[in-house]
């Protein structure tokens, strides 16, 4: 994180909203979605990280299963790509003769893979890749292209992430626990999405909190409004330029961003 001087103390520019729209859900708003910057203070040099983005955040309580919230934020994406097309065609156009693109394909269902299939799908194309680790870039692309080739669509979910390599407050899968209720979504290839179902109970968070080696007194507020009760919920927070990005199929993500910013770039 970013820190920064505030008065006679220190603060942080905002990294997520994560821990914020959960304490949302849990003083009983049903859903909540959220858009502003966010800021990583990661040494990410690559085409498609930035230090400063727009967030688009959901979170919703869940009534009996997980994927409530995929079918949701599925929806949402196949809503979105739909106005693009018919609201937008002029400006897709006039971007395109610059940039050409191939239209993003997409289903009216949202595919959704388990993480397991995902492997099994890159080792069949000939790559190395454990039971339990987390995508490289490199393997994102290739499951991308096969998805693409065997299902007929750029936009899927890949639900089921193996639970050691998710934040604390992830939801852990109760029938396996290697794996954990979290799930990432892809265009083109590359993530655009990352969620899962939260850990709702207080005891099971502090705990993976502890696991995590996470001082709990920097937590604290968030700890406690889950003492209050807090219904099952969960969401996801979307990279806005990053979709952008692969939507327009413009390679790089600071031709999607006004004022890009990165490790090297703080000005104009």
């Amino acid at each position: 994180m970013f820190e920064v001087k505030y008065f006679k103390t220190k603060a942080y520019l905002a990294q997520s909203p994560q821990l914020y729209k959960q304490m949302a859900i849990s003083g009983d708003f049903e859903r909540v979605f959220e858009i502003g910057p966010v800021f990583r203070a990661e040494q990410s040099n690559t085409h498609r990280h930035l230090t400063e983005f727009t967030g688009l955040d959901l979170e919703m309580a869940i009534q009996q299963h997980y994927h409530e919230v995929t079918d949701v934020m599925g929806d949402l994406f196949v809503y979105i790509f739909e106005g693009l097309e018919t609201r937008f065609k002029k400006e897709l156009e006039v971007i395109s003769q610059q940039y050409p693109f191939e239209p993003v394909k997409y289903l009216k269902k949202t595919l959704r893979l388990k993480f397991a299939e995902g492997v099994e799908l890159i080792r069949a194309a000939g790559c190395t890749m454990g039971d339990y680790d987390d995508l490289t870039t490199a393997n994102e692309r290739v499951l991308g292209k096969i998805v693409k080739e065997k299902y007929g669509t750029d936009f899927f979910i890949l639900d089921q992430y193996p639970a050691a390599v998710r934040p604390f407050y992830t939801m852990g899968n109760p029938e396996d626990k290697r794996y954990s209720n979290s799930y990432d979504m892809f265009i083109r290839g590359e993530e655009i999405c990352s969620g899962a179902q939260r850990v709702h109970d207080p005891k099971m968070l502090e705990a993976a909190a502890k696991a995590h080696k996470i001082d709990l007194a920097t937590i604290k507020p968030y700890l406690d409004s889950f003492t209050f009760g807090v219904p099952p919920h969960g969401g996801g927070g979307v990279g806005l330029e990053r979709v952008v990005m692969l939507f327009l199929n413009i390679h790089n993500v600071r031709k999607s961003s006004l004022f890009p910013r990165d490790p090297q770039r703080l000005t104009p």
